[in-house]
């Protein structure tokens, strides 16, 4: 992908096989043109490019961080402080990440650092697809990575290469006054920025339809008390705003900016759309004890990041009714403090692992339902595990197995089930098959193993055996 300036044209993108050959970002065009033959060349579309990126932005403020931001032309950046037990920590979170951009057939590179400026420098240095960078680390981390990932202007980067600094812990170690005086402030100010001595706040992503409230102080506030009651006032004027729009709010950030430039968010959601002030407000309470006011907070937001319809609905002028039991209130507790609550629906296939999904734990009733002419354990592992068995072929069970290292007799079995592959998810399963079988051993645990293959035709299927799951 070219982009061009005037009459200046350069690489701004390649893919892999350009990359292989040579081609790398910044390479003026016509060099890259000469050095593969045959490359295509696609200007790149600035507009198209930023829109794109703004939409990523907008998806990960809705799902990882209330703080996002765009972050230059090809990046986005996320304080997940407070967030990432959300998503069950760091790795989960940027191995998350990394493989719901693969899905889409995107690459991206994740990192993880104590500040916005090593973060940015990791994620564009790496070659794999995701680092953290141990809390504590960053100058170990960044002391060999190049100047241009200092976020420096072009023309800075390129009097630097020009007096001998290659990167940035050459620049880190030099004495700071010389620098100063011939470039101005703002070397020292990125290198305190990316090593932590200085906060850069990140000003997170807003649209126009975002519906959001806020409060400044002429004096900061920072006690407990204070805090709790203008949150309240916040909600209320919070939900005020979604009735008159007929929405419900699904997730809801409050972002507390403090005195010092730094700011803290506080992320809470419901499985459904609500409008409940009490609620919302006990949601934001039971964590507000988590704001470390420092010098005082001048200013707290509360937004709606999340809001979807929401009808009323008239109560019943029956005199008795049954009671319906709502556990969604105890689903929104366990959300919001890092649990995953969910209910698993049936799925229309033959394959036991793809027979399930995870559906909304509120989630209306789906038409599918579980088959039951073959009993199914009540377990399923994750996913098949190996193991070895002795058993005569092609179609009688095992008389014994070994299993994460012990080994079981076999005193009854019933079986075999014929599982067949499902040819239209992949052409590798046009003629598989699995052997199905349910042993029961010497202590009474009944088992669900199988044999991958008819036991004859070697296209079928390895003919090695796997446990599958645990009957009650």
């Amino acid at each position: 992908m070219i982009a061009k300036s005037g009459s200046k044209r350069w690489v701004a993108a390649a893919d892999a096989a350009a990359r292989k050959a040579g081609v790398h970002i910044g390479m003026p065009a016509a060099k890259a043109q000469a050095l593969l033959r045959g490359l295509m060349l696609v200007d790149a579309d600035v507009v198209a490019d930023a829109a794109s990126l703004e939409r990523i932005t907008l998806w990960a403020l809705t799902i990882y961080s209330p703080v996002v931001a765009v972050d230059g032309v090809d990046g986005i950046v996320i304080d997940t402080e407070g967030a990432d037990h959300l998503q069950g920590g760091e790795l989960a979170m940027v191995t998350k990440i990394a493989n719901q951009f693969l899905a889409r057939k995107l690459t991206a590179r994740v990192a993880v650092a104590d500040s916005w400026g090593a973060a940015h420098a990791c994620a564009r240095a790496i070659s794999r697809e995701t680092v953290i960078v141990p809390s504590g680390e960053t100058v170990r981390a960044v002391e060999k990575l190049p100047v241009s990932l200092l976020r420096l202007p072009t023309k800075v980067v390129s009097d630097l290469r020009m007096l001998g600094f290659q990167t940035i812990g050459e620049l880190a170690n030099t004495p700071r006054a010389p620098l100063t005086l011939r470039f101005g402030p703002e070397i020292g100010r990125r290198l305190d920025q990316m090593f932590g001595r200085v906060s850069e706040p990140i000003d997170p992503i807003r649209t126009a339809d975002l519906i959001e409230v806020s409060r400044a102080f002429a004096e900061p506030i920072a006690a407990a008390e204070t805090i709790d009651k203008y949150v309240g006032r916040l909600v209320v004027q919070l939900i005020e705003e979604l009735q008159r729009r007929g929405l419900g709010v699904r997730r809801a950030d409050l972002i507390v900016e403090k005195v010092d430039g730094t700011r803290q968010a506080i992320r809470a959601g419901t499985v459904k759309p609500v409008r409940d002030v009490a609620w919302l407000t006990k949601l934001f309470r039971d964590r507000t004890e988590k704001i470390e006011p420092g010098f005082g907070i001048e200013k707290l937001t509360l937004a709606a990041v999340m809001a979807e319809p929401l009808e009323e609905h008239q109560a019943s002028s029956m005199l008795a009714e049954d009671e319906v039991a709502d556990v969604t209130p105890l689903i929104d507790i366990y959300g919001n403090r890092g649990q995953r609550v969910y209910r698993v629906a049936p799925v229309a296939s033959d394959v036991p692992e793809r027979s399930v999904q995870r559906i909304s734990a509120v989630a209306d009733p789906i038409g599918v339902a579980w088959v039951s002419h073959w009993r199914r354990p009540v377990r399923l592992l994750a996913r098949p595990e190996l193991i070895e068995a002795i058993a005569l072929l092609p179609d009688r069970p095992p008389v014994s197995i070994v299993w994460r290292g012990t080994r079981r007799k076999v005193m009854r079995a019933d079986g075999p089930e014929r599982i067949f592959g499902e040819w239209w998810q992949r052409d590798a399963e046009m003629e598989a098959v699995r052997d199905y079988f349910i042993v029961e051993d010497e202590r009474g645990e009944r088992l669900w193993i199988f044999r991958s293959g008819d036991g004859i035709d070697p296209a079928t299927g390895s003919h090695r055996w796997f446990m599958h799951g645990i009957f009650a």
